[in-house]
């Protein structure tokens, strides 16, 4: 029994899964980040840890994979305790456990549980289709030739000795004897060269996030398509495919399910501003299920599962 993969499901919706007589994982919530030294944005995103105290049997793992294998809870939970005792004679030799998608787990010296968590997947639905990404440092060589143009046009007698000894203080003294002597002019034009500079590398950026969104948002692994009896548009149960910031683009990948043979859809706009498409929606959940993990592992291995009552 995969277990790891049982747990990764249940990690999106849930901030604790408890492995019963082992301990639990567990998820936190933070925000965006970004890193000034290498000038590269983090998306939000879910933190893993794993907590060792928490051992008692809450019901949730073994209810989802009696749901999900058909099989009776008892059933669940004794896989469940046959899975724990492996895993604890795995870690009683030295070996290192790696949760697929999750993390590794190993013992150190005093017996105690070490875990390091990996992020190959980002546990947080409302950052579906965000990545992290760099955006490259905005010169600001520019501003200084334009300010020795204006130089040339204001009637003051600066060296070049002089603009490289403190240069920023020569920028200021420039704009404010130009104002005192009349040179409105020139002081205006360099402060509207400074005001489009700042626009252009506005705009850039959003351009850059854009199209990096756009890059992350849906990726489809050419295999053949799987066939599957859909044959309800509606319930909570929704298998996400992709999210896109321009709607167009939500038509053309809806354009291409259908053709795979799947009934695709627009649901709506997330709380990122993002155009969702799904699969298909199910009213059952152990059928919504059984759909996200055919289509994970013959279409799309990012596809996952929004629990939502539309309006």
């Amino acid at each position: 029994m995969q277990l790891e993969t049982y747990i990764s499901d249940l990690l999106y919706r849930y901030e604790c899964v408890t492995i019963p007589e082992f301990g639990a994982f567990l998820t936190k919530s933070v925000s965006a980040t970004i890193n000034a030294d290498t000038n590269t944005f983090h998306a939000p995103k879910k933190v893993l840890s794993f907590n060792e105290q928490i051992q008692q049997n809450d019901g949730l793992l073994a209810h989802y994979i009696a749901d999900v294998e058909k099989i009776p809870f008892e059933v669940a939970n004794k896989k469940i305790a046959k899975r724990v005792r492996l895993i604890k004679s795995y870690l009683t030799e030295g070996e290192t456990l790696t949760f697929k998608n999750i993390g590794d787990i190993v013992l150190n010296n005093e017996g105690k549980i070490l875990f390091e968590p990996t992020y190959h997947l980002n546990y947080l639905t409302d950052a579906f289709g965000l990545s992290q990404f760099s955006s490259n440092e905005v010169a600001r060589e520019v501003y200084k030739k334009d300010v020795q143009k204006i130089e040339k046009v204001v009637p003051i007698a600066i060296t070049p000795e002089k603009r490289e000894a403190k240069s920023y203080l020569k920028y200021a003294a420039v704009a404010l004897i130009a104002l005192t002597l009349g040179g409105f002019g020139a002081s205006k034009f360099y402060v509207n060269q400074v005001e489009t500079q700042n626009q252009l590398a506005q705009e850039e950026a959003t351009k850059q996030l854009d199209t990096k969104i756009q890059q992350a948002t849906f990726n489809l692994n050419p295999l053949p398509a799987v066939t599957l009896n859909v044959t309800k548009q509606t319930g909570n149960y929704h298998i996400i495919a992709g999210a896109f910031r321009v709607e167009e683009n939500c038509d053309k990948i809806i354009k291409e399910l259908r053709a795979d043979g799947f009934k695709a859809r627009k649901i709506g706009v997330n709380k990122y501003g993002l155009h969702q498409v799904v699969y298909a929606s199910y009213e059952d959940r152990l059928e919504a299920s059984k759909a996200l993990r055919d289509i994970k592992k013959s279409h799309n291995s990012n596809a996952w599962m929004l629990v939502q009552q539309l309006d």
